[in-house]
């Protein structure tokens, strides 16, 4: 079969002939259609992601959308190595297969699973939310702060505060659902005035895709201007702003702040399955939306590099 073959860590997967995969026990063969260039698979290819083995050569690919052999349309994750989903065919746990709702192609399917599972699993697995709370995105421009605006609106948020760098696109999500924007890129002090505001109204969780400077203020903020004895969920997702923050430990004894991350390890995978399945069957009821671009998968090397933050990348076997 075809495949986006990783020979080493050193250089991007190449277009190549790998062995199919055999049935096992406990496993599903699946007609792979569509599989999405996220992160994830960019980091295991590169042997940097915690979940990496190291070992070569192997198939590219964390997850994607196909069929079963009686005809299915599933999504999946985690195929067994050294299976991956950017292939024609690929070897997933039998628990690991979502069936699709017909509404939904493999295309949106494969684009959206990750991005949306990120604020989807934070907001209900790790923050606990409830209806009627105010969730802050840090780090909303981007394809999954986008997907979570969206996400915290069709949960129920009352109020969704969304910051982001890009002042064009953090506009746009008044659009998607957002009650406040505040722009990252202004001075320091207009910036924790903007975040000190927000917090003595009230913010119940903060979604934080960035870390770094921006995180830091956030939180400084919330403790100086939340109310005594108002829980605040400051659920980390991802880092793209800076992999550390240096934090004063007065920050967490000044209110009632609870630091937690969200992700592969902190949700347990049948969690994170779950939430796929939630994520899916939403999709169309709430209207979520993320740009894709849809392109054949014999063209992996020339766009494997390719990091549009805000339009998705699949590449399909069809």
């Amino acid at each position: 079969m075809k495949a986006a073959v990783v020979k080493s860590a050193d250089e991007p997967p190449v277009y190549a002939d790998f062995d199919e995969p055999v049935d096992a026990v406990g496993h599903r063969l699946i007609d792979v259609s569509a599989s999405a260039l996220s992160r994830v698979a960019r980091a295991k290819a590169a042997g940097t992601h915690y979940s990496s083995k190291g070992t070569f050569p192997f198939v590219a690919g964390v997850d994607g959308a196909g069929r079963l052999e009686d005809g299915q349309r599933v999504y999946f994750f985690g195929p067994r190595p050294p299976f991956g989903a950017m292939a024609e065919c690929t070897l997933v746990p039998a628990e690991h297969c979502i069936a699709l709702p017909d509404a939904i192609d493999d295309a949106t399917a494969a684009a959206i699973a990750i991005p949306a599972m990120s604020s989807w699993a934070a907001l209900t697995e790790r923050a606990k939310f409830a209806a009627g709370e105010t969730v802050l995105i840090n780090g909303a421009t981007g394809a999954s702060g986008r997907l979570a605006v969206q996400i915290a609106k069709h949960l129920g948020a009352k109020k969704v505060i969304a910051t982001g760098r890009n002042e064009a696109t953090l506009a746009s999500l008044q659009r998607m659902g957002a009650d406040v924007t505040i722009p990252l890129v202004q001075d320091e002090g207009n910036l924790y005035r903007a975040f000190e505001q927000q917090f003595r109204e009230g913010v119940d969780v903060v979604l934080d895709y960035l870390w770094g400077p921006s995180a830091r203020a956030l939180l400084i903020a919330a403790a100086k201007a939340t109310t005594d004895g108002h829980a605040v969920r400051f659920v980390q997702i991802g880092s793209i702003g800076g992999d550390e923050i240096a934090l004063p430990g007065a920050v967490l004894r000044a209110t009632a702040i609870t630091l937690m991350g969200s992700g592969i390890g902190s949700v347990p995978l049948p969690r994170l399955l779950h939430v796929m399945s939630e994520v899916m069957h939403a999709v169309v009821p709430a209207g979520l939306q993320i740009p894709t671009e849809a392109l054949p998968l014999a063209e992996i090397g020339e766009h494997w590099a390719r990091a549009d933050s805000l339009v998705r990348t699949v590449f399909v076997t069809g």
